[in-house]
């Protein structure tokens, strides 16, 4: 079991941990900073400083055999510490923040579109929604229109934390069909977007909403006839 930090705080870039296991699969920690693959957030990277100078870079981090467990991927010819070693975890911050700000946008985008969300995926700088909406979707600008009012509003994003029981009991709290909240651990964190979005969530994002900064609709697609994916960037993305 590890203990989760980015839950509590999404802003830590680094903490001091302890290695507990090595194998092919990666390595796991007391504790990390490291978010890992899961409600269609990108796992995290960056680098484990170990107390004997040895830095190991992470590529990937991934959900071990339970709910609370990140194995932190290396490269498979890089030798494994011993159980016991003492490390500082660093994220590669600029991905992950651009991560945040992605997936906080994403939120904002399920307050504008208010349809069932059939899937998502948040990527670097860019990031997609789909849809089950039987009607043509609003026109693109229009769209981007609206999320960059409610980016430039700086509302508050705080979280909270339910029980099963009290999710089970409120069903318009999970807005992804497809992509289930984590559970195992007997309670659930929402993000509150303030007065926009309240929705089960176990990814990291910003504070606010104006940090998320400019973001356009690049493209509406079809993906079925009641199906529609809506692709969004940030401004400037390549």
């Amino acid at each position: 079991m590890t203990e989760l930090l980015f839950r509590d705080d999404a802003y830590l870039r680094s903490c001091d941990a302890t290695l507990i296991a090595a194998d092919d699969k990666g390595l796991r920690f007391d504790r990390t900073v490291f978010y890992p693959t899961g409600g269609g957030q990108p796992g995290d990277t960056g680098v484990a400083r170990f107390a004997d100078g040895t830095t190991i870079a992470i590529v990937d981090a991934v959900k071990g055999a339970t709910p609370d467990e990140v194995v932190h991927v290396i490269a498979p010819d890089v030798p494994r510490p011993a159980p016991g070693s003492r490390a500082v975890l660093e994220l590669d911050w600029d991905r992950r923040h651009r991560l945040m700000r992605m997936h906080t946008c994403l939120h904002l985008l399920s307050a504008v579109l208010p349809y069932p969300v059939t899937g998502g995926q948040v990527s670097d700088g860019k990031g997609r929604l789909d849809f089950d909406m039987s009607e043509a979707p609003p026109d693109k600008d229009a769209i981007t229109a609206k999320l960059n009012e409610l980016v430039t509003s700086d509302r508050p994003v705080r979280f909270r934390w339910v029980t099963d029981a009290e999710l089970d009991g409120n069903a318009d709290l999970v807005k992804t069909m497809s992509v289930k909240p984590p559970r195992g651990s007997g309670r659930v964190r929402l993000i509150e977007v303030d007065g926009l979005d309240l929705q089960a969530c176990g990814g990291t994002h910003v504070s606010r909403t104006g940090e998320i900064g400019p973001v356009r609709v690049r493209k509406i697609e079809s993906k079925g006839r009641q199906n529609r994916r809506v692709l969004l960037e940030f401004e400037g993305t390549p």
